[in-house]
């Protein structure tokens, strides 16, 4: 059956669907206003570069951490009522920061918002999973996974206006109408889905393991601490992560509801699947050098150095939306393939550069479009099928976390192997050719995947399980 012939969404589901996109771009626009806001930031609280870095910092250890819990909570008490709480702590973050007096309040503010964020995009995902039919969840988790291309475009235009016509602290005090809108709206739309399995102890040992680990490998990977204080950590955080996994292993194997439940990593499919979740994060963290490439490469001043990745914005949007309607016709593993197949033609392009505008708007176009394509709803579209309905956003929240942990690898690597040989062309060009390589790996471990025929039997069986209907939540 192709595409077109599908039915369309019914009103209720395109209801639900609105509440989940605007909850998820809200968190995704917040991400994209943040760089514009921090030179406002460190003159209204005087504070110098490695400080205000904190800002970044403790958004995505938050982040990090909750989408374990959060998701946990969600498929323990109900998409709806975390979803909602998420987006209700999401706003009092951002109150948080706009009414803070000093520095430290912004951070517990932006604490808040990392954390309230790790769980509103998984548990958004999940509710597709429940509500809507397999043949329409393409369509719906690529228009969520557009949201962070819309807000990359949008939300810097709209800092910037703003921080002309107002101050820094509106920036925030919109999200919270935002949140409230969502609330009311959601209360009545979005399904009341609940386990109705009895529920055992809630796993405390398991959430402790999974936040030291989590926690000690960001901090490892980014370096970051290490420059604030001023000492060389990042090893001791990376030998403490990787004690962490057997660790983990032994913690949550005898337990009846575990924070991270061992089952999901249990088939090929899945496990290939977060693999390529972090391949997917690590083009998209791999975006981050392209400016500086075009001021190194093409001269390109500073503060417009940003205008070039225009083009490579737009190709994300278009293959987001454009693969989320694929996905029924060709299958999840021919749309993971065109996207890693152009992310990896994109690269190489970039590694060999040399000077040549026209190569390197073109490499940015073919980035842009294969990071869209992988990082929407590909992979969550996989997960889905092959989830059970009581651990679905636990499913979803580990795509995200293996998403972000690809991007902080990506910008890690990059920047050691761009350094590495004095930093310019040379180094930049040198480090998209490692990029290639590993894109390369994933295009090879896509192979891997179902076809679309074993798929489809998978969609059989998830639809005889949830009994998923286009109708009423």
């Amino acid at each position: 059956m192709s595409v077109s012939q599908h039915p369309q969404p019914s009103p209720e589901l395109r209801r639900i669907l609105m509440v989940l996109f605007v909850g998820v771009f809200m968190a995704a626009l917040d991400t994209a206003i943040i760089g514009p806001a921090i030179p406002a930031l460190q003159v209204a609280f005087h504070v110098d570069v490695r400080q205000i870095a904190l800002i970044t910092i403790v958004f995505v250890l938050g982040s990090l951490s909750s989408n374990a819990l959060m998701a946990n909570l969600s498929d323990r008490y109900g998409r709806r009522p975390i979803y909602l709480a998420c987006v209700a702590a999401f706003g009092l973050g951002s109150l948080t920061i706009a009414l803070a007096p000093t520095f430290a309040v912004v951070l517990i503010g932006r604490l808040i918002q990392g954390i309230s964020a790790g769980g509103i995009t998984p548990a958004a995902s999940a509710v597709i999973g429940d509500s809507f039919p397999m043949e329409q969840r393409g369509r719906a988790l690529g228009l969520i996974g557009a949201t962070f291309g819309m807000a990359f475009i949008i939300g810097p235009l709209v800092a910037s206006l703003l921080l002309v016509v107002a101050s820094w602290q509106w920036l925030f005090l919109l999200n919270i109408p935002v949140a409230a809108i969502i609330i009311m709206i959601g209360a009545r739309s979005l399904p009341a889905t609940r386990s109705t399995e009895s529920h055992p102890p809630f796993d405390i040992g398991g959430l402790l393991v999974v936040v030291t680990l989590l926690t000690s490998l960001a901090l490892g990977i980014t370096r970051t601490l290490d420059d604030v204080i001023g000492l060389a950590l990042w090893p001791w955080f990376l030998l403490i992560s990787a004690a962490c996994i057997p660790l983990l292993i032994w913690v949550e194997r005898p337990k009846i509801r575990p924070i991270i439940p061992l089952q999901v990593f249990s088939t090929r499919q899945m496990r290939l699947a977060y693999t390529l979740a972090l391949g997917a994060g690590f083009g998209m963290g791999s975006i981050m050098f392209i400016s500086a490439l075009a001021v190194a490469a093409f001269g390109f001043a500073v503060k417009q150095a940003g205008f070039v990745l225009f083009p490579l914005v737009i190709a994300s949007l278009v293959g987001s939306i454009g693969s989320g309607r694929l996905l029924n016709r060709f299958g999840s593993r021919l749309v993971l393939l065109v996207g890693f197949a152009t992310l990896l033609l994109g690269a190489v392009c970039l590694g060999f550069v040399s000077g040549s505008l026209p190569l390197f708007i073109v490499a940015t176009i073919l980035i842009g479009f294969g990071v869209g394509i992988v990082v929407g709803g590909s992979i969550r579209f996989i997960v889905l099928a092959e989830t059970p309905a009581n651990k679905r956003t636990v499913a979803q929240g580990l795509i995200n976390i293996c998403t972000s942990i690809g991007s902080l690898l990506s910008a890690a690597l990059i920047g050691t192997i761009a350094e590495s040989i004095g930093g310019g062309v040379n180094g930049l060009e040198l480090a998209y050719r490692v990029v290639a390589l590993i894109t390369g790996l994933m295009l090879l471990l896509s192979l891997g995947l179902k076809n679309q025929a074993h798929e489809q039997s998978s969609a059989t069986a998830d639809r005889e399980q949830t009994g998923a209907v286009a109708g009423a939540p």
